[in-house]
This record gives structure tokens, sequence and C-alpha cells, in this order.
């Protein structure tokens, strides 16, 4: 267990740090170009997160989002070997350990003070655009998973955030864990403490309509689940 946690903390840490730090970057090169930003910063974090997943898959599931962790632990507790409440608690504790640590990493990369950010993103626009990525992320992965499609979860979940980026107006943080790591660079990938809450609440609201989608539309498969 102590080394699929490290996984989750490993591949958390890398995502955040991929995305602050790119977003970081983004706003050096382009500084008077807010799309171009966008879309480097989104370029980014589509391919960083496809890899994570690739490499770290078999390891943990590379679940790096404690929303999916508690779809795979609903879907699969029911099945033999399912995981459990230990370890949803401790694949969360890793993934939001790890997210800090890696905005505190792009922070160090790139020279920037680390600061709470002061971007306010929760708006009723930002917070249905979190429900709408959030199920679709969900339904992207368990989709797959009780289709069979295993192999295809990286280069889906990669090419569905980077598109969601650009369909979404939150720019689809759908993951609490990211989204509280975001809080620690005062960065172009930043978010106010204020509108954490709000993020998760509404994260957690699309993980259950994704739940919703993917047993409906993918009759259970077994051994899919329970992957933690």
């Amino acid at each position: 267990m102590w080394r699929r946690t490290s996984g989750e903390f490993l591949g958390t840490g890398l995502l955040v740090a991929i995305v602050v730090g790119s977003g970081i970057a983004a706003a050096n090169l382009s500084p008077d170009d807010v799309g171009l930003q966008l879309l480097e910063n989104s370029i980014a974090t589509a391919l960083g997160l496809a890899v994570l997943i690739a490499v770290l898959g078999p390891l943990s599931g590379a679940h790096f989002n404690p929303v999916v962790t508690l779809v795979d632990w609903l879907l699969g507790r029911r099945q033999p070997g399912g995981a459990g409440l230990g370890d949803v608690a401790a694949y969360i504790a890793g993934q939001v350990t790890g997210a800090i640590g890696g905005a505190l990493l792009a922070n160090a990369m790139f020279g920037e003070p680390t600061a709470i950010a002061t971007t306010d993103r929760a708006s009723g626009a930002t917070l249905l655009a979190e429900v709408i990525a959030t199920a679709g992320l969900v339904l992207v992965i368990f989709g797959l998973l009780r289709a069979g499609r295993d192999t295809l979860i990286a280069p889906a979940v990669g090419a569905y955030i980077g598109a969601a980026y650009w369909f979404t107006s939150s720019t689809s943080f759908a993951n609490p864990a990211v989204t509280v790591g975001r809080v620690f660079s005062d960065t172009f990938a930043g978010i106010a403490p204020d509108s954490v809450l709000p993020f998760v609440l509404a994260q957690l609201v699309g993980g259950a309509v994704g739940v919703g989608l993917a047993t409906v539309l993918y009759p259970a498969r077994a051994g899919v689940a329970g992957r933690s």
C-alpha cells in the first residue's frame, strides 16, 4: 500500500507541477496574449497527464484525483479485493499533500515566491463548468474501464483534459487535490482560497453525475473496479 500511495503522491505532485509550471512559463513567454498562454498551458498539461497515467497506472491506478478514488471505491466496494475506506483515505492524503508539494516545486523551479493565490474563480458559470468537466472525466475513465479498453485511458484522459481547458469556463480543474494545490501559487494557474470549497463541491457533484452516466451507459464488467 505504501508504494501505491507514494505513486499517488508523486503523480499528483508532478501533475500540479506541470499545470503550475507551464502556466508560469506561458505567462513569461507570452505576457500580452492570454489565449496563447492558455494554449501553452493546456498542451503541456494534456501531454504531461497522459505520460503520468501511462507510467504510474500499473503501480497505483494513476487516480491523482480524490473524485476518481471515491468513484473507484463506490463502484468496486462489492468486488473481491476492492479498495477499503482505509485505502481511500491514504490515497486522498497522498494526492492532496502531493498537490501542495507540486505547487511549491513549480514555484521554486521558476523562482516565484510561494504565496496564497488571489485569483477568484468561483461563479455560477465556472461551478457549472466544474460539474460538467468532472462528470466527463469520470465517464471517460470508467466508461473505458467498463468497456474493457483500459489501454486507451492515458491518451483519452490527457486529450479530454486538454480539450476541457477550452470548452469549460473554469478551464477544467475537475480535481479537488489539484484545486487545493493551486492555492499555493499566486500565478497564472492559481485559485484563491475562497473559491476552493465551491469548486470542490461542484467537482463532487460532477463525480456523482459521471457515476450515473457510466453505470447507465456501461453495464458493470467483472474486475474493472477496485484498482486502488
